[in-house]
């Protein structure tokens, strides 16, 4: 077998960014996060293991100190955070506070909100609870249930595909050819790079392995953009994952992983991969 990299996978900075903020206020004193600070088993493992704790919202807290996960909270969950009391540390990935203000722009402006993302998600959940009206759309069953509006505001969630984002988008426009349908990018470019890089990668290869958490956005939506142009696409989050009945001896097998997957996650899985190889008989499809 022969190994190629995506040219852009794992960790985002708005990710590190995070982990760090979080290690590091541990090491000084009492923290619990709220809710899980990344969709990814392993780090979360390694800051439990750092003694930090984690609580679906703040009326079960325990510490002085708490802090917002990088998928961001809404005005609403970071005020009834505050009148507890509570020393609140905002972990939010910038691009996500781009996406809020690009929303409230639009709110502002007097269109109908419209985010396209993961209804539940709680990236979306930090968008829409300040909200008194707005939509969530992510397919083309969801758009055909839109009411009409004057005006609509198009945001997406930071983690979707730009080309799914891009295609919802015009289906909005085609239902309602009499509306003002205005649309604000707010895919990040972390994501952008890491879906073209997949489908680079998955041109390339018989086989994809796709590395990230099980509940990671982002991981998921590589799984679906690589079996556009590989049909031997696996999800897997560590490298007791991996079988070897999925490769043959003369497979190209690529990898590519989500914006929260650590750097020595991917680094066991191609170790492991690399001895799978070695030792590998002729695998059964």
């Amino acid at each position: 077998m022969k190994f190629l990299r995506a040219e852009h996978l794992g960790m985002c900075f708005g990710v590190r960014d995070a982990i760090a903020l979080a290690l590091d206020t541990a090491r000084r004193e009492p923290l619990t996060i709220l809710g899980d600070l990344v969709h990814n088993e392993t780090v979360l493992a390694e800051l439990r293991a750092s003694g930090i704790r984690f609580e679906p919202q703040s009326a079960t807290v325990q510490t002085q100190t708490v802090m917002v996960t990088a998928h961001g909270a809404s005005e609403r969950a970071l005020n009834a955070t505050r009148q507890r009391g509570l020393n609140v540390l905002e972990a939010t990935c910038p691009l996500v506070h781009v996406a809020h203000r690009a929303l409230t722009k639009l709110v502002r402006a007097g269109f109908h909100p419209v985010i396209i993302g993961q209804r539940g998600h709680v990236e979306v959940r930090g968008m829409t609870e300040d909200l008194d009206t707005f939509d969530v759309v992510l397919s083309e069953t969801d758009v055909t249930l839109l009411r009409e509006r004057r005006q609509f505001g198009v945001i997406a969630q930071t983690t979707q595909p730009i080309e799914k984002v891009r295609r919802l988008v015009q289906l909005i426009r085609d239902r309602f050819p009499n509306s003002e349908v205005r649309f604000i990018d707010t895919v990040c470019q972390p994501t952008k790079q890491r879906q073209s890089a997949a489908v680079e990668l998955a041109q390339q290869c018989d086989v994809v392995i796709v590395i990230g958490g099980a509940h990671s956005n982002n991981t998921r939506e590589l799984v679906q953009t690589c079996l556009q142009f590989c049909p031997r696409v696996h999800h897997v989050q560590t490298a007791d994952d991996l079988r070897a009945d999925w490769f043959f001896d003369d497979d190209a097998v690529g990898l590519t992983a989500g914006t929260s997957t650590p750097d020595n996650v991917i680094d066991e899985i191609e170790q492991r991969l690399q001895a799978m190889s070695q030792m590998a008989a002729p695998a059964i499809a």
